[in-house]
This record gives structure tokens, sequence and C-alpha cells, in this order.
């Protein structure tokens, strides 16, 4: 009798061994999968995509397997991200990201700056804009965002000063300085490189600059700093916004090797933030 209740015992004993040797296993499995899984980057098709192509190539050598969703609008990367059908966008900028929130009630996150499609003030009459004189007639956009944003350009330039706190918001009415009493003509972004022959200085968009062959780095007089609000960047939520994948992915993207393929692929359309 007590030989058999020894045997029950050791029984017993190995089966309980053994389921929890078989749990650990399996938790060590589940975080091996977490970590491996591939990493879902959401991407606009164009000069986003090429440099996230690149960004995918440094990532495999650095032990991570991104998979890029390539979108032709700027909602649904926003969306599906917060639906967790991909875990991480770039794309937009910040002020995009926060109207876009504000709108539809999300919550998505900024992780880290990646690159900056830089608006400059461009001239056929000056070097500088600290050559214009009173009553100098200056170009820029007339739609909200990307008037705010030359009128933003226009204060780190000392041209102007803004009211305090308008910030992405700026508009004509809030320009609180104007020394040289400025002159702004308001055009359609498409129209603004069309004015430089009756201006003295417009403020162009890098898409619309790129098509009158302007080079924003070597064909402008001033050029948005690094620490522009419309630097774009990298986006993910609050939930995985500190996911090892995503730290390794920002990694990548800020190396060296990321910088050196933006730099001589796009010769200074488009510029590293970091």
């Amino acid at each position: 009798m007590k030989k058999a209740v020894s045997i029950l015992l050791s029984v017993v004993l190995g089966a309980v061994l053994l389921t929890g040797c078989g749990a650990k296993k399996t938790a060590s499995v589940g975080n091996s999968v977490k970590l491996d899984a591939p990493l879902k980057v959401g991407v606009t098709a164009g000069p986003h995509e090429q440099v996230a192509e690149k960004v995918k190539e440094v990532a495999k050598a650095k032990g991570l397997n991104v998979e890029l969703v390539v979108f032709n609008d700027y909602v649904q990367p926003n969306k599906q991200l917060f639906e967790k059908q991909i875990d991480v966008n770039i794309y937009q900028h910040e002020p995009y990201l926060i109207k876009f929130n504000e709108d539809q009630k999300m919550n998505l996150v900024k992780v880290a700056s990646a690159v900056n499609f830089p608006m400059g003030a461009y001239s056929q009459k000056i070097k500088s804009l600290d050559e214009l004189k009173q009553g100098d007639k200056v170009s820029i956009p007339n739609d909200p965002t990307n008037e705010a944003r030359a009128l933003i350009l226009l204060e780190a330039a000392k041209v102007i000063k803004l009211k305090e706190g308008v910030g992405v918001k700026a508009t004509l009415q809030d320009i609180a300085e104007n020394p040289k009493k400025i002159k702004f003509i308001e055009l359609e972004a498409a129209m603004v490189p069309r004015s430089l022959s009756e201006v003295a200085a417009a403020a162009i968009n890098t898409n619309f600059a790129m098509e009158a062959k302007l080079n924003p780095v070597k064909d402008s007089i001033f050029i948005e700093p690094k620490d522009s609000p419309w630097v774009n960047i990298i986006v993910a939520r609050p939930d995985n916004k500190d996911d090892e994948r995503i730290k390794k992915l920002v990694e990548a993207y800020q190396s060296q090797e990321i910088k050196k393929f933006i730099d001589e692929t796009f010769k200074g359309s488009v510029i590293t933030a970091f």
C-alpha cells in the first residue's frame, strides 16, 4: 500500500513539474514571437515610401522585420493605426496629427522626428531677407495651413512678429509687428513660384519649388529650421509607443545610413530632422 501511494505521489509530482516547465517555455516562446513579429509600418506613396524601403533594409540588419503598408491618402494611415491594423506610421507633421486627434477623437502620439519637406523663401532680386526694403511685396500661399507656415517662416527670419501664442493657426491678422510694412500677396500655393519675377520674395512649398526647378537647400534665401513644427514624425499609439520594435525602428530611421541615403537621393528637397 505504501509503495502504491509512493508511486502515485511521484506521478503527480512529475506531472506538476512538467506542467510548470511547459508553462515557462510557452511564456518564453510568447515573448519571442512578440519581439520577432513583423512591425507593420504605414507610409504614403512617394518619398516617404522610398525612405521607408531603405529603413527596412537597415532594420533587417538590426534584427527587425519591417512590413510596409503603403497608402495614397492622409486619413487611412491614422485610422488603421488607431484600429491596430498597423503598428506605426510615418507621413504627417505634428500640427496635422493634433488636428486629426481632435477631429477624430483619437489619441495617437509622436514617437520621434523623421524628415522635413522644408518651405523656403526664394527671390530673384535679393540674396537675404534682411535686404527687404520698406513696402516690398512678398507672396505667400493663401490656404490656412500653408499661410500659417509661411508667416512662421518669416517670423523665424525676423521679417515680422506674430501675436503671442497663435502658432500654427496664424493669419495675416495675427501679425503684431511689420517694421518694413511688407505687403503680402496671397496666392494659391501652386501659383506662388510664378510670382517670383513680380515680388521681392516668395514663400514656396517644397513640391512646388521642385516643379519650378528650385532646390530648397541651394536656392532658398531662408529655409525652415530643423525644429520646425512641420517636421514629419513617427507616430504610434499610447499602448505601443514603448514597444522595443518601435525603438529599433527609430534607431534604424535615425541612422547615418538613412541620412546619407536621403541626402544623396533627394539632394536637399527632403532633409533629415534628426
